[in-house]
């Protein structure tokens, strides 16, 4: 997926992604408001559905915003002065980011807005096909995380049907990594202990 970029250029690729993705703003924004420690609470992550779970949804949104733009922005940037593998690769170094950023002993988020938004900055129209999915999903099932699996799973499918194998790629690494940070979503879903959209506790 690195094409022709000289390593200098994909080190800083990585480099820029990274710092970008590593931003914890649920952690800020919680701390600015102060509510303390977002880590102290519901499933001690640092993303939108665990502020959600403080009951303010404007902080909520903000973060699944800013997380969102975090893979948008370096996706982008990126893109803007490098060939086109280079933002796939600065906005799954974002993702990495989020999910094991250094600022806090690499113990992250699950990575799934940060995910969205470098799909919606690298392909709308696979953005806006994962991102429906995601609705569809939780409004049907009011698991937050499932209906992220469920999007995460079907993004590198969506790139390949409009023939883009480069983007279904580093989709299909994303999803796996994301798979991966919900082990244990996956398993309070199947012992059906899994919080819904909205619970406080869980």
């Amino acid at each position: 997926m690195s094409g022709d970029l000289p390593l200098s250029s994909l080190v800083l690729t990585v480099a820029i992604g990274y710092l970008l993705g590593s931003i914890p703003f649920g952690l800020v924004l919680t701390r600015a408001a102060g509510l303390g420690d977002i880590r102290t609470i519901g499933s001690g992550n640092i993303g939108a559905t665990n502020v959600l779970r403080t009951g303010r949804k404007g902080l909520a949104l903000a973060t699944l915003l800013l997380d969102g733009g975090k893979g948008a922005i370096a996706v982008l940037l990126i893109g803007a002065f490098l060939p086109a593998p280079a933002g796939l690769i600065a906005g799954t170094a974002a993702v990495i980011g989020h999910n094991f950023p250094v600022w806090l002993r690499f113990k992250g988020g699950k990575g799934v807005a940060t995910t969205l938004g470098m799909i919606f900055a690298a392909t709308p129209i696979v953005g806006l096909m994962a991102g429906l999915t995601w609705l569809a999903m939780a409004a049907i099932y009011r698991y937050s995380s499932l209906a992220a699996l469920i999007a995460l799973a079907m993004a590198p499918l969506y790139a390949l049907i409009i023939q883009q194998p480069a983007a279904a790629v580093a989709f299909a690494i994303l999803g796996v990594l994301g798979w991966i940070r919900h082990h244990a979503n996956l398993a309070r879903l199947i012992k059906g202990q899994e919080p819904k959209i909205g619970a406080k506790k869980g």
